[in-house]
């Protein structure tokens, strides 16, 4: 199995471009022989977007330019690329309820593979010190009620974890019980 990382330096708000960024990085690494390819956490609409999340008009791009890199990618049999970006449930982000009948936006990662989203892991453990400021925009991933995100390549099983739960147990015991053996 050979992993990339794709460093691609996105702009915030700048979905079109970090879309060209994260697929061209794809497919260089595809043609190099990777299977895997990472991006960075929010990758796809840049870090941080901070009140452009509050745009419905934004999410709504940000969910269409996933979709489109999935589609862009499907020419790279066998490739699966983790995609940062910021995704809610629904129509609205509405952080005042935690009723699952009212759509609430996460900071989470996608599985990239045969020109399909196979997946979706929302973020658990956010971050709110020093220059972050994640409960200000994203709900937990817990309250999404997803299971943890494992997928299959090469004869592994991968489970998705996003930064600050590199800090954290749960995340990872949660993935393993899933059936991951690499995070």
């Amino acid at each position: 199995m050979t992993v990339a990382l794709a460093q691609i330096n996105a702009t915030v708000g700048d979905l079109a471009g970090n879309s060209r960024r994260l697929v061209d990085a794809a497919r260089l690494a595809y043609s190099q022989g990777a299977h895997l390819v990472l991006t960075p956490e929010l990758g796809l609409c840049g870090y941080p977007p901070e009140d452009l999340l509050l745009r419905p008009a934004f999410m709504q791009a940000c969910a269409q330019a996933l979709a489109d890199c999935a589609l862009e990618l499907a020419d790279c049999p066998g490739l699966f690329v983790v995609v940062g970006h910021p995704h809610q449930f629904g129509d609205r982000g509405d952080l005042r309820s935690n009723s699952v009948s009212v759509p609430q936006r996460y900071n989470a990662a996608s599985v990239l593979s045969g020109g399909h989203v196979l997946g979706i892991y929302c973020k658990r453990e956010l971050p709110n010190y020093q220059v972050f400021d994640e409960r200000r925009y994203f709900a937990s991933g817990r309250d999404a009620a997803l299971p943890p995100l494992v997928f299959a390549g090469q004869g592994l099983k991968f489970g998705v974890v996003i930064c600050e739960h590199a800090w954290f147990d749960e995340p990872g015991v949660a993935a393993k019980a899933a059936g991951a053996q690499v995070l």
